[in-house]
C-alpha cells in the first residue's frame, strides 16, 4: 500500500489502514471504498494522510496490528483519565493507569528503534491521542537510549501523562481560538505544576513520572517553563519529553493554528538541538525514528518519483525507494528500486 496525502486520494481508490476515532474505536475499516463524502469529512476531522491499497506496493506491509490494539486500549485509558481525575474518582484512575503498562511493554518487547514517525502520529481529536502519541514515541526515543526497563516504563508512563495538569485549566482558556492573553498564558503555563501535584498528592508515583510531568515544557537553554530550568537542572527523561511533546504538538491541529507536515517539524526539531533541546539526545532521535515511512511517495534529486520500500536502520534518510516515474520527462517507467545507502550520490529533495 502506499501512504497518500489526502488532498491527492481520490474518489473510488481503497482504504488501506483503519482509521480510528479519539476514544479508539474505529471510524473507517481497511478495504472500504472511498467516496467524496469520506474524504471530506476525514480533512473536516484534521486527518492528514491515509492509506491506499496498491497494486505497484502490495508487498510493502505498513501495519501493526498489536500497536494499533494497544493504542486503542490507551486512548480508552486516557479518557478515563482525564473523566476520573475531574471527578476527583482517584480509585478509578489507579485502575486505568495500569492498563497504560500495557502500552510501555509492548514497545520493550518490540524492541524495533527505526519507527516511523507518520505511523505513530494519530491524526484525530488533540486531548487524549496526543498524550498517547507523545508516551509512545518517548518510549521509542528512551529505548534507543539504553534506559533500563524501569526507568523506560516510567519514563513512557509519564509521557502519555504529562498534560494530566491541563485538568485544572478552564476550558474557555485551552480552547480559544484567539491569542491568549497575558493572564491566560501564565495559566496555562502552570500546568505542569499542576500535573506533579495531583499524581503526588493521589498516587504512588516515581520521581521519574513527576519530572516528566513537571518539566516537559522546560528547555536545555533556559526558555521553558514554569521554572526556566537548564542544561543540568533538567533530568534526561524530562529532556526527553519535551522532544516528543514539541513534535507532536506540532504535527497536530490545535483551536489556534493549523498543523505542521510530519517531515517539516521533523527538520525543525533537528535544528533546535542544543537550543531548546539536548544535543545528544537529538542526535538519537534521527538515529531512532524514519520520517521517511513505508509507503511515502518521494522526489529523488536525480529528477525520479519512487515509494519508500524499505528502512535502512541507522539511516532514517536514506531508506529503498521503489522508482516509478521520471519528473523530468513525465514518463511512468518500469519499476527498479535505488538503495540510497549505496547511492550516496543521490538524496531525497521533497515528499511528493
Amino acid at each position: 500500500m502506499r501512504l497518500e496525502f489526502i488532498n491527492r486520494v481520490n474518489e473510488g481508490e481503497i482504504l488501506g489502514k483503519n482509521i480510528f476515532t479519539n476514544d479508539g474505536g474505529i471510524l473507517l475499516r481497511a478495504g472500504i471504498k472511498l467516496t467524496d463524502h469520506y474524504i471530506n469529512k476525514l480533512k473536516q476531522l484534521g486527518v492528514l494522510y491515509l492509506y491506499i491499497q496498491d497494486e505497484k506496493l502490495e508487498d510493502v506491509d505498513v501495519e501493526d496490528s498489536r500497536l494499533v490494539k494497544i493504542k486503542q486500549v490507551a486512548m480508552k485509558s486516557m479518557n478515563d483519565i482525564v473523566k476520573n481525575i475531574h471527578q476527583c474518582n482517584y480509585k478509578k484512575t489507579k485502575d486505568s493507569l495500569t492498563i497504560i503498562e500495557d502500552l510501555i511493554d509492548y514497545i520493550i518487547e518490540d524492541g524495533d528503534v527505526n519507527k516511523s514517525l507518520y505511523d505513530i502520529k494519530t491524526y484525530d481529536n488533540y486531548t487524549y491521542v496526543h498524550c498517547v502519541d507523545t508516551g509512545i514515541m518517548a518510549g521509542f526515543l528512551g529505548l534507543s537510549l539504553n534506559f533500563h526497563e524501569y526507568d523506560l516504563k516510567e519514563l513512557g508512563k509519564g509521557a502519555i501523562l504529562h498534560d494530566i495538569g491541563k485538568t485544572q485549566v478552564p476550558l474557555k482558556i485551552l480552547n480559544k481560538n484567539g491569542p491568549l492573553s497575558d493572564e491566560e498564558f501564565a495559566e496555562i503555563k502552570k500546568h505542569p505544576i499542576y500535573g506533579k501535584n495531583i499524581l503526588k498528592k493521589n498516587f504512588n508515583i516515581s520521581d521519574i513520572v513527576l519530572n516528566v510531568v513537571e518539566q516537559h515544557h522546560e528547555r536545555v537553554d533556559g526558555t521553558g517553563y514554569p521554572y526556566g530550568l537548564s542544561e543540568n537542572s533538567i533530568s534526561r527523561h524530562g529532556k526527553v519529553a519535551c522532544i516528543c511533546d514539541v513534535y507532536d504538538a506540532l504535527s497536530s491541529d490545535r483551536c489556534y493554528r493549523k498543523k505542521i507536515k510530519p517531515n517539516e517539524v521533523y527538520e525543525f526539531i533537528l535544528g533546535q538541538s542544543g537550543k531548546m533541546f539536548d544535543c545528544d539526545i537529538i542526535r538519537k532521535f534521527k538515529d531512532t525514528f524514519a520520517i521517511f515511512p513505508l509507503g511515502c511517495c518521494v522526489k529523488l534529486s536525480n529528477g525520479v518519483e519512487g515509494y519508500v520500500v524499505k528502512q535502512n536502520k541507522g539511516f532514517p534518510d536514506r531508506p529503498i525507494i521503489r522508482v516509478i516515474y521520471n519528473s523530468k520527462t513525465k514518463d511512468t517507467i518500469p519499476f527498479y528500486e535505488i538503495n540510497l545507502l549505496k547511492s550516496l550520490d543521490i538524496t531525497i529533495t521533497s515528499v511528493v
